[in-house]
């Protein structure tokens, strides 16, 4: 990402990335269907406890597109309820 970002700068293109943690989607219900644990375990990963919405992904990511970070480029930006932290 930052190295994108400095090489597509100069051409006015602005390079970032998403990066979340465990997200409620079809995928995660199976998992969590086929084993409850995987549930409890990813909500326990999360210090906001809870797992996240695909809405807060789309959330940064339009923030990302959006005029607002016009001056924003070359970061990953965690969308991750604080596992990283």
């Amino acid at each position: 990402t930052k190295s994108a970002a400095i090489e597509y700068g100069k051409k006015n293109i602005r390079v970032n990335a998403v990066c979340p943690a465990v997200i409620d989607t079809e995928m995660f219900r199976r998992a969590e269907a086929a084993d409850p644990k995987k549930g409890a375990f990813a909500q326990a990963m999360h210090p906001i406890g809870r797992i996240g919405k695909a809405e807060e992904i789309a959330a940064a990511v339009l923030y990302l597109c959006s005029d607002a970070a016009g001056f924003t480029t070359g970061v990953a930006l965690p969308v991750d309820g604080g596992a990283t932290a």
